[in-house]
């Protein structure tokens, strides 16, 4: 793991308030040592500002800057000066150190800290200054500040996978909503398109003998046109980053759907329950898929569409009667349109089934619902 920014012109600061704490708290330390430390003079400010400069470097070169924040801080400490707040910016670049993920030079830097600290203790030792206790209390401290920060490192990294998680999700759940629109936008230009060509295959056939039925054929490819590109659109402005979401099928619209199918449908309702949306659009798009297939496969057919809403389950079922005239696209190569309508219905734990029945053709669903409130 890299060393990485905390915030653009965070350093300046940081190194401002370490450099007046350090200068300002080591003239009072310098008051209160002053019977067995050196004064303070021209050389122990360098040294006091050392650490400071070096945290304005820490963001390009972390490790270099802290040895030699460190280094200062040794001379400092061994040229016999007030003890106490040039630990400060020591404290700071270990601490930084670890959080950033420079665990091992961390830990071995702060050894030799410890190290440097002991062999001074003992060096520079004054009745009282130094024993069991004192090396004790300086292992404690500096073991005290490594364990502090590889907490503050954890909960850091532990936010950051969080943060992932969340980005992660938000994409797969964009990624999931997009191949559901192209779904979408592929059943609405698969029926619309397959209802145009019939629609003005038959307007062609009955032009010169029937112009009446003719000109219904082409009103009908005019409000089949207009629809798709309001679907369309509707479908594409979802597909676009951060569009609104736009109302999707749903059967309140089965009965727009019928009048334009270019069939005898016949619809039935059983009951009447709210509906999921996602179970509405499926059972719309099951429909609409079926209609598509009656009409290109069985011109002429008589169509029942039935709907049973039952307590745990939407029933739906399209049967045709077969075709009575010539199928024009029948010959015109087949879709995805029965496994897109099974994949709709195993997407919500449900079942369907398509195949002949009798003279024509039957395609049924059950769509599970979930218990209604009492």
């Amino acid at each position: 793991m890299g060393f990485v920014r905390k915030q653009p012109g965070f350093e300046p600061y940081l190194a401002l308030i370490v450099a007046v704490g350090q200068v300002v708290l080591s003239q009072g330390a310098s008051w209160g040592q002053r019977a067995f430390k050196e004064p303070l003079d021209a050389m122990a400010y360098v040294l006091l500002f050392v650490g400071p400069l070096a945290i304005l470097a820490r963001r390009k070169y972390p490790v270099t800057a802290t040895i030699i924040a460190l280094l200062a801080t040794y001379a400092y400490t061994w040229l016999g000066y007030p003890l106490g707040p040039i630990y400060l910016a020591p404290v700071i670049m270990l601490f930084s150190l670890v959080t950033h993920g420079l665990r091992r030079i961390a830990w071995v830097l702060a050894a030799v800290t410890l190290a440097v600290s002991l062999a001074y203790s003992h060096a520079m030792s004054r009745p009282g200054a130094t024993g069991l206790f004192h090396d004790l209390a300086i292992t404690a401290f500096i073991l005290l500040l490594m364990v502090v920060a590889e907490l503050a490192r954890i909960l850091r990294e532990r936010r950051v996978q969080q943060q992932r998680a969340v980005e992660e999700e938000t994409r797969r759940q964009a990624s999931e909503e997009r191949l559901t629109m192209a779904q979408e936008l592929h059943d609405v230009l698969a029926h619309n398109i397959s209802l145009i060509h019939v629609q003005a295959s038959t307007a062609l056939h009955l032009l010169d003998d029937n112009p009446e039925h003719a000109r219904t054929a082409l009103a009908t490819i005019k409000t089949a046109s207009k629809e798709v590109l309001g679907e369309m659109r509707s479908v594409l402005n979802v597909l676009r980053e951060g569009a609104p979401r736009s109302p999707t099928a749903g059967l309140d619209r089965l009965e727009e759907l019928v009048e334009r199918a270019g069939l005898d449908v016949t619809l039935k309702r059983v009951g009447s329950r709210p509906l999921p949306s996602q179970v509405e659009r499926a059972a719309y798009r099951i429909v609409q898929e079926s209609l598509t297939n009656a009409a290109r496969y069985a011109p002429g057919a008589r169509v029942t569409v039935r709907l049973e809403y039952g307590a745990t389950q939407l029933a739906v079922r399209i049967t045709d009667s077969g075709a009575t005239t010539h199928a024009v696209l029948a010959e015109e190569g087949g879709g995805n349109g029965i496994p897109g309508m099974r994949e709709r219905a195993a997407a919500l734990g449900g079942t369907l089934t398509a195949g002949p029945s009798g003279t024509g053709f039957e395609v049924s669903a059950l769509l599970p619902l979930p218990e209604e409130n009492s």
